[in-house]
């Protein structure tokens, strides 16, 4: 990677108020601690339009706060078809998501971006992220490590190319 241009992923679950504003703030969290942040553009939406504006949920940010992130600035967008373009990397919570997301995908280059954040999480015993939505703090607190495990072997992926010097475009 070597264009001067922020590598962006997108993190997306339903509604963009519990797991994928999770994924973005530690995501861009871990970055920012590995000096790369400005190397990293972090963001989350929703396949669903249910909570376009709002906070991310109270028990998201409660979660967040409890392991020392900062979610309180998150505000809720839903994905569309743009979002493909502004995005280099298309990261889904659930198989429910990533079937959505590859459905909307209008060639094989979108296709291509869209993976599941779990993947990069080779103990992990399933390939969904599980909602908490309907669930108390604990689950949310659980669902918190699940993401941070994910996002940490999916940064560890994506940092050697994002150390490589920058060279200007010409």
């Amino acid at each position: 990677m070597t264009s001067p241009d922020p590598f962006r992923v997108i993190f997306v679950c339903t509604g963009n108020i519990c797991r994928s504003p999770m994924a973005e703030v530690v995501f861009r969290d871990l970055a920012e601690r590995q000096g790369l942040g400005s190397r990293i553009v972090s963001r989350s939406a929703g396949t669903g339009d249910w909570h376009l504006g709002e906070r991310a949920d109270h028990r998201t940010i409660d979660s967040l706060s409890r392991r020392g992130y900062d979610g309180s600035q998150h505000r809720a967008k839903q994905f569309t078809l743009a979002s493909f373009a502004d995005n280099d990397l298309i990261v889904a919570l659930d198989r429910t998501h990533e079937r959505v997301l590859r459905e909307w995908a209008m060639d094989e280059d979108q296709e291509g971006k869209v993976t599941l954040l779990l993947a990069f999480d080779p103990d992990a015993s399933t390939h969904d992220v599980p909602d908490p939505y309907y669930a108390g703090t604990d689950m949310f607190d659980s669902v918190l490590g699940m993401i941070e495990t994910a996002t940490r072997g999916l940064f560890r992926q994506l940092e050697p190319a994002l150390r490589l010097p920058r060279t200007p475009r010409i």
